[in-house]
């Protein structure tokens, strides 16, 4: 048989499809059910997924194919049924066992960092042949242990909750003020255009929280969610502690309206005044501690019991409203009932004086407003809602029309029945001049008094209930709400020592701690007694959430990710900015100076977040629209037209892994920084699975955000070096961003290795100048290959949990395409937000070669084993518990000997170390020597001007080489050449052009460049085989003699380059052109090797002929 033919039998074998022998095992697997079959066994059955499994795991349900087509036939399937409709009872529950293909479920599109996430195959799982590792059996669905659990509905939740908050204080005690001070239109506008903000931040809430399934942490997580952390931080924090200051306020409220009824019966605890509240305060606080300590369902009770006392306060002011005044006092108080001339009177505004400001519609709207900050009370608790898909929107929405209709009806209703100024005197009632106050100071009436409420209700104790009950389901509503957004926003970590408040506690995960924080808070604010100083801060600080809210919605409605789906229908983005910009716009009416404290403590709270970069990935807006917004820039850059002062190093360095050649990468990003594009390309010979190709740009991108390097990485695998490098170069980059200078390292090993690698990389130099790219090669005398010298930071290859702490390196081996090893379905992206630790580290390797360390950078990743060392296994370990600690660490790296470890974590000599950081560190005192030989369009010139505009390079000064025409011509030469880099507005510190580069070189360099060539040269009657014999690498007699002058004029330039820049800093110089088909790769290699061996630093350059340098303005 040929080898295609036993290729035909292996893939019939692996899907069990042979025509042969009837015990082979099938892939398809029918197994028999039986009707009697136990719920328990079912399950187990239908749990299994369907794979190729060995013959002691398959047991008894190993079948044939006669028994497979026998069983699928149409004959069997119809003579086997067991109901009228014709389906075989018997396979009916063994589905899965026919495909491998996952049905869709909830399950499968859960967050990552559920258990249960991740069992639908994976594409290499359906696409391959065979299957390899072990099957991944689904566990079978645990019952979710919801006892005890308290989750509330919509009513329970959100509306009871949102009704005791905005029905507060203020319907007892202000709401008749305003409409004295704005009268009854006036009034009636102002309730409306409160109404209009908290509606607008309303429906923006509804679209966010049907947008996905809401967690708990209510604001702060709608909001951090949507915009992201920055946002999301800073105002969960300031939402948090606006909570537990206004839990105070309302506490104070309380223990003001409990005091004037004792002084009503001439009662008191000790003075009467700020020493009674702050007892009554200490007392009610605890009390209320007491309540939500206990439990969130003692908390709705008592939030139930409240909201009948209030209701029960509120049909009693309006009854009292019918039933009119009951004595002559009351009428001698402005109370007269119904009266439509004094409607009249009432209707227009009557702004005055009065504590300390002459009033306004915009000052009595500031006073009034805090009223309505209570609609975000049922969705704080998010997290103990049944639906807050549902609840909010539902309760949040009608909670608000509930509350409007009510402010809007007594508002008429106080208006209609009360007089703005009233004596109280009962004599004046009689002679009519009881509402004659304009030159006495009257108490009495809307203007004057804050007692309106019980005076007009039909049972005056029962508004001092209202009352109580209003400021107390506040203050309970307030001290839940903030440890619960606290607890959240503890949770995500993105604030330091903080922590500790995450822990919860209970099967609702009650957050203890957190309540506690909040009665220490509000007890100190309790006791300091005067809080109407801050009281405009607090209503900021809720201002500042609902912009936002609103914000949010119009920034993912402008963004327009795919992922923006909300069910809730009736928003509008343009109505959402308009509600953001109203917040804002309060904001400052009620007081500018509280405003901008507000926004300086979001704008320091964002900042913090930012600098601190935490590790989270939530999908946010942010991140679309940053998308959106490159895409945008890329395509306008199309249409930009290309000009010489524009021009751009636009490097593709072929590095490997970044971190194995960590010197290349830094002195490409010296060209690159902040300036223009770079990428790293890495190349692999064999063919590497998803799961790799995910875990190398994963750990690449960490190593260059750790290294604050701003650069690409892309690799291409399954080709050979040239291949690999030819892919690169033609589809790298997008639009005009896209590579012009190829960077490569400087093959060192040039006479050592395989003909056919350096027939390659002189291969990729060809392709490179044919694609008119610039080609750059850096040779350092250490090399520049350190991967076997240093250890990653964080090796994430094949798997997070896969450690091996046995072995002296703690060395893994496993397979490459292992399916065991990493978490199915998810890209490394998706792995950062679930663990911000690296639970891997370095490849540990042996000390440097430096006989071989310039190798082409091809990273051998074969297809049956990659191998992970742990550099640190303990530390890793410790790291891995807690993501706050990794982020505190990854902090504490800023010297260069924390950032580069050797094998097992080990330190490393100070010369590696040295040697690996030459280009990050402070140069000291010295020259950048430019051998600019030979017209490229500039760019021999321009990269090291560059480099001397760095901060680490300030220190060096250029220093210019050419070479001139005839040696009598040098003055010419030199002013020539001088007026050029004037031109060019170049800074050089000194000047010098060579006049005799054709003279002959030394017979010293002539026998060092014999000796590099001498076993390529090509000899007649020589039959030993060797390279001489290789037409690929041999020199020929001829072509040494084509070659003469140019060889002569390199040799003499090593001797000058030796002369006069054995010690600089840098030395950069033409790159000699590879000419095709007249230059061989060898001869052209042991040019190089001439030019830079034994020098410093030693950058070649070759432009491609095309201006970079301009002196036009």
């Amino acid at each position: 048989m040929s080898e295609k033919g036993s290729a035909d039998d292996s893939r019939r074998n692996s899907w069990g499809v042979e025509l042969g022998s009837m015990d082979r095992r099938t892939r398809f697997q029918v197994n028999r059910v039986d009707a009697t079959t136990s719920k328990g066994g079912q399950d187990a059955e239908e749990g299994e997924p369907l794979r190729g499994r060995r013959d002691d795991e398959e047991g008894s349900h190993r079948g044939s194919l006669e028994d497979l087509q026998r069983a699928t036939s149409p004959t069997m399937l119809l003579s086997h049924t067991s109901d009228h409709d014709g389906y075989d009872t018997r396979y009916a529950k063994s589905f899965r066992h026919f495909t491998r293909e996952a049905l869709p479920r909830l399950d499968n599109y859960r967050n990552i960092m559920s258990i249960q996430a991740a069992y639908r195959p994976t594409l290499e799982e359906l696409h391959n042949e065979t299957l390899h590792g072990k099957p991944t059996n689904r566990p079978a669905d645990a019952p979710a242990d919801n006892e005890g659990i308290v989750k509330f509905g919509w009513i329970k939740g959100v509306l009871v909750r949102n009704l005791l908050n905005i029905w507060g204080v203020m319907l007892f005690l202000r709401l008749s003020w305003v409409v004295a001070q704005a009268g009854i239109g006036q009034g009636l506008l102002l309730i409306l255009a409160t109404s209009i903000v908290t509606s607008i931040t309303a429906l923006s809430m509804s679209a966010i929280s049907t947008n996905g399934v809401i967690k708990g942490g209510g604001t702060y997580y709608m909001i951090s969610r949507s915009l992201g952390p920055e946002f999301g931080g800073s105002i969960g924090l300031i939402f948090s502690l606006a909570n537990a200051v206004a839990c105070a306020m309302y506490v104070v409220g309380f223990c003001e309206s409990l005091t004037d009824l004792l002084t009503t019966y001439d009662l008191q605890i000790v003075d009467g005044g700020i020493n009674d509240m702050r007892i009554m305060g200490s007392i009610t606080i605890m009390a209320l501690l007491c309540i939500v300590v206990v439990g969130m369902e003692w908390e709705a009770k008592a939030q139930l019991g409240l909201l009948v006392i209030l209701l029960m306060a509120i049909v009693d002011f309006m009854i009292g409203t019918f039933i009119g005044p009951q004595n002559d006092e009351a009428q001698a108080k402005g109370f007269i009932g119904y009266d439509l001339s004094l409607l009249k009177e009432n209707f227009f505004p009557d702004y005055r004086f009065s504590e300390g400001v002459h009033h306004n519609f915009f000052s009595v709207y500031a006073i009034f407003f805090p009223a309505a900050t209570g609609i975000l009370a049922g969705a704080n608790i998010s997290g103990d809602l049944m639906d807050p898909q549902g609840a909010i929107p539902k309760g949040t929405l009608l909670s608000i029309l509930l509350t409007t209709v009510s402010y809007l009806g007594m508002a008429v209703m106080s208006g209609a029945v009360m007089e703005r100024d009233a004596s109280g005197n009962v004599t004046e009632l009689y002679n009519g001049t009881f509402t004659d106050c304009a030159y006495r100071e009257c108490k009495w009436g809307l203007h004057n008094s804050f007692q309106v409420m019980e005076l007009v209700s039909a049972f005056g104790p029962l508004i001092y209930a209202g009352c109580f009950a209003a400021t107390l389901s506040s203050a309970l509503a307030s001290l839940v709400s903030a440890p619960k957004v606290f607890q959240a926003l503890c949770k995500d970590q993105l604030y330091p020592y903080i922590t500790w408040f995450a822990k919860g506690y209970g099967k609702n995960n009650e957050p203890v701690r957190g309540y506690v924080l909040c009665f220490f808070i509000s007890i100190g604010f309790i006791l300091i007694g005067e809080l109407n100083a801050i009281a405009p801060l607090i209503s900021n600080f809720f201002l500042a959430a609902y912009a936002l809210i609103n914000f949010s919605t119009f920034h993912a409605s402008l963004a327009k990710p795919v992922g923006w789906r909300p069910k809730f229908r009736y928003y509008n983005m343009w109505l959402s900015l308009a509600g953001a910009l109203l917040c804002v716009f309060v904001m400052f009416v009620i007081s500018w100076w509280t405003a901008l404290i507000t926004l300086a403590c979001v704008l320091a709270l964002y900042l913090i977040v930012a600098y601190r970069k935490p590790d989270v990935n939530w999908g946010s807006t942010t991140q679309a629209q940053t998308y959106k917004n490159a895409l945008l820039s890329v395509q306008q850059l199309n249409n930009v037209e290309d000009h010489v002062k524009n021009y751009r190093p636009q490097i593709l360095v072929l590095s490997g892994m970044p971190s194995f050649r960590p010197p290349l990468i830094d002195f490409a990003y010296l060209l690159t920084k902040n300036l223009s594009l770079l990428i790293c390309g890495h190349i692999l010979k064999s063919p590497i699975s998803q799961r790799v190709r995910n875990i190398l740009t994963y750990k690449a991108h960490n190593w260059l955000r750790s290294h604050k390097i701003k650069a690409f990485y892309t690799h291409v695998d399954e080709v050979n070096f040239e291949e690999g490098a030819k892919a690169l170069l033609q589809a790298s980059g997008v639009g005009k961003l896209r590579p012009n200078i190829l960077l490569m390292g400087y093959k060192g090993d040039w006479r050592d290795c395989e003909r056919e690698d350096l027939a390659m990389y002189f291969e990729v130099m060809h392709k490179a100048l044919d694609m008119y790219m610039a080609v750059a090669i850096l040779r350092l005398q250490e090399g520049l290959d350190y991967s076997k010298v240093v250890a990653d930071e964080d090796d994430l290859v094949n798997g997070i949990n896969s450690i091996a702490g046995g072995g002296e390196k703690g060395v893994i081996r496993t397979r490459q395409n292992s399916q065991e090893s990493l978490p199915r379905n998810q890209s490394f992206s998706q792995m950062s937000q679930a663990s911000s630790a690296s639970d891997l580290s370095a490849p540990a390797t042996p000390n440097i070669n430096r006989a071989r360390v310039n190798e082409s950078p091809i990273v051998d990743v074969g297809s049956t084993s990659i191998t992970i060392a742990d550099s640190d296994h303990q530390e890793n370990k410790s790291n891995a518990t807690s993501g706050i600690n990794s982020r505190k660490e990854k902090r504490k790296r800023e010297s260069k000997a924390d950032l580069y470890r050797g094998p097992g974590g080990s330190t490393l000599p100070k010369d590696v170390l040295n040697n690996l950081t030459q280009f990050q560190k402070k140069q000291k005192k010295g020259t950048i020597d430019v051998w600019w030989l030979y017209d490229d369009g500039g760019l021999t010139l321009l990269l090291p001007y560059i480099i001397s505009t760095r901060r680490n390079w300030s220190a060096c000064k250029l220093r210019v080489f050419a070479l001139a025409n005839k040696k009598d011509e040098l003055e010419f030469e030199q002013r020539n050449m001088a007026s050029l880099l004037a031109k060019f507005r170049i800074d050089y510190s000194d000047l010098k052009v060579i006049p005799d580069i054709t003279k002959k070189p030394r017979d010293s360099t002539v026998s060092f460049f014999e000796s590099l060539i001498s076993e390529f040269k090509q000899t007649e009657g020589s039959t030993d085989g060797g390279p001489s014999h290789d037409p690929t690498v041999a020199i020929t007699e001829a072509e040494l003699l084509a070659m003469n002058d140019k060889t002569n004029r390199h040799l003499r330039l090593r001797e000058l380059v030796m002369e006069n820049s054995l010690e600089a800093n840098l030395v950069v110089m033409t790159l000699p052109m590879p000419r095709k088909n007249v230059v061989s790769a060898t001869l052209y290699m042991a040019w190089l090797e001439t030019l830079t061996r034994d020098m410093p630093p030693f950058l070649l350059v070759r432009g491609n002929q095309t201006s970079v340098l301009t002196f036009y303005s």
